[in-house]
């Protein structure tokens, strides 16, 4: 009985969905990630996996392509991107420039 309302929720709106299979959906790619994460060889290849991943992941969120972000970034950092400016390549902030009329040119 203490949860009636939050089990009745979706009587009262009807945006909400009976049943959590989308969000099972969703969350199975991470999941899976997550095991394969335990075979990554040592704790700092693990630590360097969930970082790809987390990047992939948002970059998705945001709609980007994450293998053309990643690749994109990557040549960024490696002509010299200013460590001072690294949050300007995170995925939503590249989103964001990627939606202006012209791109930055690349230092």
């Amino acid at each position: 009985m203490s949860r009636w309302e939050g089990l009745t929720r979706f009587v009262d709106d009807g945006r909400i969905e009976i049943d959590s299979n989308i969000v099972g959906q969703s969350i199975r790619p991470i999941a899976l990630n997550r095991k394969n994460a335990l075979f990554a060889g040592s704790d700092t290849g693990a630590e360097h996996w969930a970082t790809i991943g987390s990047l992939v992941e948002t970059a998705k969120l945001n709609d980007v392509e994450p293998l053309a972000y990643l690749s994109d970034i990557l040549t960024r950092i490696v002509n010299g991107h200013p460590n001072t400016q690294i949050d300007d390549l995170l995925p939503w902030a590249y989103c964001n420039r990627c939606s202006a009329p012209t791109l930055p040119a690349v230092a």
